[in-house]
C-alpha cells in the first residue's frame, strides 16, 4: 500500500458546500488539506493548499493526489450543466488516482438512486431502482466505486437529506425556500402539506464524515452510512424553524407561500438547473426518510446541531438576516 502520510487528504470540490465544510472540519482536526481547483492561485491560505486543476484532468487528478490517505469527492459540475456527460469521467479520474494510493474516496450520498420500491425509510442496503435520470447516475456512480473498494481503493459512502447550512450553494434551502443574499419575506415551500421531508445541515454532514474517517481502520472496503438528519414531519418543521429566526432577528414576519412549481416549468426548456429542480418534485411528493442505526452503532450518536441553532446559522451565513448592527452575541 503506497501510504504516504496517513492524514494528507484531497478534497475536490472544496469551494461548493458539503466539499467546502469537510475541507475546513478535516484541516482542524489536524489533517494536511490540498483542494484542487480550475485556475485556483496555487499556495497555502487558511490551513489548505490550493493546487490549479480540473477534477476533468486525470493526470492533475492523479498528481494532486500522491501521497493522500483520503480523497473526497465532492465535486459538481457548475449549475448542473451538461451533468450527465462530466460525472462518471470525474469520478473514473478519483478511483484511479484512490487505487494508484490506496486511499479511502469519501462520498457525499443522495437520495435520487431509490425509487417507490425503498420508500419511505432508506437503510443503506435499500434496493436501488431510481426513477429518474440523475437517479440512474448516482447509482452507477457507486456501482464504480463498488467494484474500486476491491480492487486497491476503500470506499466511504455518507448519506444526507436536503442540504442547508451556512454558505449558500446549491440547494433547496437557498434556491427555493428563501433567496441567498436577500431579507426573507415569504419562505417559499416545495413540498405538499402534511408530507414529510428530511434535511440535513451541512456541517453536520462534514462532522459526521470526519468522525468515520477517525475510525476508517475499523470500516468494511465499501462502506456506506446514512445519516437521519432533520425530519420535518410534515412540512410546516423547516418553514417554522426558518419564520422563527426571521423574527427573532429582525422583527419582521414571514409568510409561508406555496413554491411556484408552474413557473419551473415554463423556465425549463431554457435553465438546466430549473430542468434538474423538476426532476425531484416527486421527493417533495412522497415522505422519504433515512434510518441511521448503523451509524449510531459506530459513533454510538449521529451529530446533531438542533434545529433552530442550524436554520439560524444558516440565515446569517447567507446574508438573509442583514438588519442594523445587532450587539455582538455571545
Amino acid at each position: 500500500m503506497a501510504h504516504g502520510n496517513d492524514n494528507t487528504v484531497l478534497v475536490l470540490g472544496a469551494t461548493g458546500g458539503i466539499g467546502g465544510e469537510v475541507a475546513r472540519q478535516l484541516r482542524d482536526a489536524g489533517w494536511e488539506v490540498r483542494a484542487l481547483k480550475r485556475g485556483a492561485t496555487e499556495g497555502k491560505r487558511d490551513g489548505i493548499t490550493w493546487l490549479a486543476g480540473d477534477a476533468m484532468d486525470a493526470q492533475a487528478v492523479r498528481q494532486a493526489a500522491r501521497g493522500c490517505a483520503v480523497i473526497v469527492h465532492a465535486v459538481n459540475p457548475p449549475g448542473y450543466r451538461n451533468w450527465s456527460r462530466l460525472v462518471l469521467p470525474m469520478l473514473d479520474n478519483t478511483v484511479a488516482a484512490a487505487k494508484a494510493e490506496g486511499a479511502t474516496i469519501v462520498l457525499p450520498g443522495t437520495v435520487y438512486n431509490f425509487g417507490p420500491d425503498a420508500f419511505p425509510l432508506l437503510a443503506e442496503t435499500s434496493p436501488q431502482h431510481p426513477v429518474t435520470r440523475k437517479g440512474a447516475i448516482r447509482v452507477e456512480m457507486e456501482k464504480r466505486l463498488e467494484d474500486a473498494s476491491r480492487e486497491g481503493a476503500r470506499v466511504l459512502i455518507v448519506r444526507a437529506g436536503d442540504f442547508f447550512g451556512p454558505r449558500a450553494g446549491n440547494n433547496w434551502f437557498s434556491q427555493g425556500l428563501v433567496k441567498a443574499g436577500q431579507p426573507v419575506k415569504a419562505v417559499s415551500y416545495p413540498g405538499r402539506a402534511g408530507i414529510g421531508h428530511q434535511w440535513s445541515y451541512l456541517p453536520d454532514v462534514a462532522r459526521t464524515m470526519v468522525e468515520l474517517l477517525a475510525r476508517r481502520d475499523r470500516l468494511e472496503p465499501f462502506a456506506r452510512f446514512h445519516m437521519a438528519g432533520h425530519w420535518d414531519a410534515d412540512g410546516t418543521r423547516m418553514s417554522g424553524a426558518i419564520r422563527k429566526a426571521v423574527t427573532r432577528r429582525t422583527g419582521a414576519e414571514a409568510r409561508v407561500s406555496a413554491f411556484p412549481w408552474w413557473l419551473l416549468t415554463l423556465a425549463s426548456p431554457f435553465v438546466a438547473t430549473f430542468r434538474e429542480m423538476r426532476e425531484m418534485r416527486y421527493l417533495w411528493q412522497t415522505p422519504v426518510g433515512m434510518d441511521n442505526a448503523k451509524l449510531v452503532a459506530l459513533l454510538g450518536r449521529e451529530p446533531h446541531t438542533p434545529l433552530d441553532e442550524a436554520v439560524e446559522a444558516s440565515l446569517e451565513g447567507m446574508g438573509c438576516l442583514a438588519t442594523a448592527p445587532v450587539a455582538a452575541a455571545a
